[in-house]
Formats: C-alpha cells, sequence, structure tokens
C-alpha cells in the first residue's frame, strides 16, 4: 500500500534541481533532519484502500498521499512544489491543492498538497 513515490521523484531532474540528490530532500514523514537545508518535502499516506470486487481478491490499493514542501521564501516553495508536480503527475492524480502558509515559529514557507496513487498489487 506504500506507493513508489520517492524512486519517481528521485528519477526527475527537475526534483533533483530542487531538492537536491546527496541525499535528495524528500523524506518520509517525520524523518527531515533537524538541521535540513532548505527547500525540502515530506510525504505520508493519510489515507488508502483496496480496489475490491465481487468474487476476486483485490489487484490494487488506492493511496491518498500528502506531500509538504518547506522553504524559506515562498518562491522557492511554489518552485520545489512545480517540480514535485512534473515528476508525479504522470503516475499518480493530484487531487487538492490546499495552499501556502507561513510557519510563525520557524518562519519557514509551506505548500500542501493531495494525490491519489493506485498501486498494483
Amino acid at each position: 500500500m506504500t506507493p513508489p513515490i520517492f524512486p519517481i521523484v528521485a528519477a526527475s531532474a527537475a526534483a533533483q534541481a530542487a531538492l537536491g540528490t546527496a541525499p535528495m530532500r524528500f523524506f518520509p514523514f517525520g524523518a527531515a533532519p533537524q538541521s535540513v537545508a532548505l527547500p525540502y518535502a515530506v510525504w505520508q499516506v493519510v489515507d488508502g484502500a483496496p480496489e475490491n470486487y465481487l468474487g476476486n481478491l483485490p489487484d490494487a490499493d488506492v493511496c491518498t498521499v500528502q506531500v509538504d514542501v518547506y522553504a524559506a521564501e515562498p518562491d522557492s516553495a511554489a518552485a520545489a512544489t512545480l517540480a514535485l508536480r512534473d515528476a508525479i503527475e504522470p503516475h499518480a492524480h493530484i487531487t487538492l491543492w490546499l495552499g501556502s502558509e507561513r510557519d510563525d515559529a520557524t518562519g519557514r514557507w509551506r505548500t500542501t498538497f493531495r494525490l491519489d496513487w493506485i498501486v498494483q498489487r
């Protein structure tokens, strides 16, 4: 039920340019290092369900994934978000743009979006 989001993003030249390569600053939720360079992004599965059929076992799972991009400036957050969008859209459907906001405590900008990914079993 885990989509192959990291290898898809890591293979994108635009995502590499936005988020680096050694390591790529695209982490599972809660796994970003404390002092990670900006911009960076995190992802997590927030919902999902098997594709159920009458008389047959499911052959796929649908996962809803949330991606959060953090940056020092809104333009940097937007650029990283566009790079992620372009890497992901050939493989999954972006279903919701949740907007951007500035965190008062850290001063970092965050852009959030969600996507649905069908993961074949």
